[in-house]
């Protein structure tokens, strides 16, 4: 009787900001600005050989009652600037941006994320995401906002027409023969014409095909619309879920949406944003995770976010006091801009009705209720406990592994590094050296066509990636 082979284990490592995940307040943390604190969790995360470094977007600093919400980390500078300053100081670490498809345009895109791809050898990979608010689009001369069926329907057409432009070099136009005289076998090499509904572009693309052919391409939306999006095209999405049956669900949910447009499982690789504690043994990393929860949501922080469901000023209210006896004020006007978590609350009376209800049952304060009812830490124990509980839950399809966010940058990834990933290669499910040169070679994807040719004429053009059909 044959066993089931072990899962190899992808880990990437997310460099926090423009969040309240990181404690920003701790001794040991440093600047989420400076590139040296880029360069130190960059190199860590590739001296553990983990697949590739994430970094999020912040189109805008959002605000609070008409104020920057300064209690979060402030500020996000450019990712393509950041992610090409790194390209030089790394040498395998996959490079993962988010760029909006809602703000954008394809052209600029693609031809960004084809020479990031150069630059960085096939390390590039683009997170494509929407937008959802009036409050970020303020900042860009479309203004407003696009309705939900409409930021998908663009996103969609937007990454098939970045798709179409990468593709318009097919990999053998560069001949550069100095006898000849002859640089380019094919002089029509990049062009392309794409007319649609939010897309009407023609000309030629001005970066030759990079190592990668595509960047790699994830996708972060956890809707329905989000999951069949990434079905259709991604190469991975983030995944919320880092428990065992949500995580199985989901994992099979979006796994499962993949035959019907020709993929197969493991075209799509899941995976989960999950934080960690750890400790010389299991009781204290539960203890330091005690801590950092309160150094996380602070008293102005308790209250802050307490704003976010009852839309209204609650600077009056003491934090470790009981909660608010008044009722949230429901509208579309919310005293939170540019707040992902605003949309988490789509009943506010209710969300208020259950939180008193816990309040009260286990005598909660302010402050204590938001600690109970936010994001906990995803895997709390020693090394051995976290190398295990990870390995866990990717063997039993709940993930296909994790994208790390400590709460210390630049330093929080280090103890990991040296604790847990040698436990997880001691197992046989984590690398203990890369094996390929290209995100693609760590995710275990193939490069798309087009095919390069060895030596000949120019390939013919190749009809439009099956996995964009109808696009």
């Amino acid at each position: 009787m044959s066993s089931k082979p072990l899962k190899q284990i992808h880990l990437a490592a997310h460099f926090p900001g423009v969040n309240n995940t990181t404690v920003w307040s701790d001794p040991a943390a440093g600047s989420h600005i400076d590139f040296d604190s880029f360069v130190h969790f960059a190199r860590t995360a590739e001296r553990a050989k983990f697949d590739f470094l994430f970094l999020a977007e912040g189109l805008r600093l959002r605000e609070q009652g008409g104020h920057i919400y300064d209690l979060d980390v402030v500020g996000r500078p450019d990712t393509f600037t950041v992610l090409a300053a790194l390209a030089a100081v790394t040498e395998r670490l996959g490079l993962t941006g988010t760029i909006n498809s809602t703000f954008n345009e394809p052209y600029e895109v693609a031809r960004q994320f084809a020479s990031l791809d150069h630059l960085s050898e096939g390390r590039a990979a683009w997170n494509v995401v929407t937008s959802w608010d009036a409050f970020t689009g303020e900042n860009f001369r479309r203004g407003g906002f696009l309705p939900r069926e409409d930021r998908y329907s663009r996103a969609k057409e937007f990454l098939a027409t970045a798709t179409e432009l990468f593709d318009s070099w097919d990999g053998s136009e560069l001949l550069a023969d100095p006898v000849s005289g002859v640089f380019l076998r094919n002089a029509r090499a990049g062009a392309f014409a794409h007319q649609g509904r939010h897309f009407d572009i023609e000309g030629h693309f001005d970066v030759p095909r990079s190592p990668q052919g595509r960047p790699v391409v994830f996708q972060a939306g956890d809707s329905d619309e989000g999951r069949e999006f990434a079905a259709v095209g991604a190469d991975a999405i983030f995944g919320r879920y880092g428990t065992l049956d949500e995580g199985r669900a989901f994992y099979a949910d979006v796994k499962g949406r993949l035959s019907k447009y020709g993929r197969s499982p493991d075209q799509l690789k899941i995976l989960p944003a999950a934080t960690f504690v750890l400790g010389d043994t299991d009781a204290e990393a539960h203890e330091i995770a005690h801590e950092v929860r309160r150094l996380q949501v602070s008293g102005q922080t308790a209250i802050t976010y307490l704003e976010h469901v009852w839309n209204r000023d609650l600077s009056g209210y003491d934090p470790d006091g009981p909660l608010p006896a008044v009722d949230p004020v429901v509208g579309e006007n919310t005293i939170a801009l540019g707040r992902a978590s605003v949309r988490q609350f789509r009943d506010p009376l209710e969300t208020a009705r259950q939180w008193r209800e816990l309040a009260e049952a286990e005598k909660l304060s302010i402050r204590e209720l938001v600690i109970a009812t936010t994001s906990r830490q995803t895997f709390v124990g020693s090394a051995a406990t976290v190398a295990g509980s990870i390995d866990d839950l990717v063997q039993a399809d709940a993930a296909d592994g994790f994208i790390l966010v400590p709460h210390i940058t630049p330093g929080g990834l280090d103890g990991f590094a040296d604790s847990v990933v040698p436990l997880l290669q001691e197992r046989g499910v984590f690398r203990g050296e890369y094996e390929g040169t290209t995100l693609r070679d760590h995710l275990g994807i193939s490069v798309p066509g087009p095919v390069r040719p060895p030596t000949g004429p120019a390939a013919p053009r190749e009809t439009p990636d099956p996995a964009f059909p109808g696009l």
